[in-house]
């Protein structure tokens, strides 16, 4: 096919969205020099921590482990100019999240709760949506028409007029559905939330993309 006679024309689509859920990642870190006792204490923090936020109406099965490692830790020391390595314990890493609607009064409850736990867990707070592929599919449709709607002024404009479709070309990557408001809280024990705390989280600016390539014929 002469690619002379094509058109390819990227389109875009966009969207606002309010949030409507709020995720709590949480991060979880025991080290002892003998492993059973690495993995009891671990497996204790864990039981804290669901205990901490079925205290304040959460189903325990709501809290999900999203990473678990376990791994050997040593540190360097150096000894006159040569530097050695020595062994420091077990290291078991437990990441977890917490998701639940968009309520602050809730919001506030379950920090509270977890910053006076003795678990102490690093987190961070995110609001995303419950239904990102609704989203994601309806960003495709307006990428298409905006794409459609392009081609359309192009080949007017050119004097020639639209074929059929040769390729649609699309980027699988994941969109990032989070608001853009930073509530980056790094350690539980310094922190409170106000059960009546006033935040209105960002709306989540999205787009995506799609390039099309038509066949272009004489008018």
């Amino acid at each position: 096919m002469n690619r002379n006679r094509e058109i390819i024309v990227k389109g875009i689509g966009k969207s606002s969205i309010a949030p409507d859920l709020i995720i709590i990642e949480m991060r979880l870190e025991t080290i002892d020099l003998q492993y059973e006792k690495t993995m009891k204490n671990a497996s204790e923090l864990i039981e804290i921590l669901r205990s901490a936020v079925i205290s304040v109406g959460h189903d325990g099965d709501e809290l999900k482990t999203t990473q678990f490692n376990i791994d050997t830790k040593y540190e360097r020391y150096k000894v006159k100019e040569e530097w050695k390595e020595r062994f420091i314990g077990y290291s078991c890493l437990h990441k977890l999240k917490l998701e639940f609607n968009l309520n602050m009064s809730i919001l506030g409850a379950t920090m509270n709760a977890i910053s006076k736990c003795n678990a102490k867990p690093k987190f961070q707070i995110k609001f995303s949506i419950k239904d990102p592929t609704e989203v994601s599919e309806k960003l495709l449709k307006d990428a298409i028409e905006n794409a459609r709607i392009k081609a359309n002024i192009l080949s007017e404009s050119a004097g020639v007029k639209l074929g059929k479709i040769v390729r649609i070309d699309y980027n699988w990557s994941e969109l990032h559905m989070y608001s853009n408001i930073d509530m980056d809280m790094e350690d539980a024990e310094y922190c409170y939330l106000s059960e009546d705390i006033n935040i209105t989280p960002d709306n989540i600016n999205v787009k995506d993309s799609a390039t099309i390539v038509w066949e272009i014929d004489d008018l």
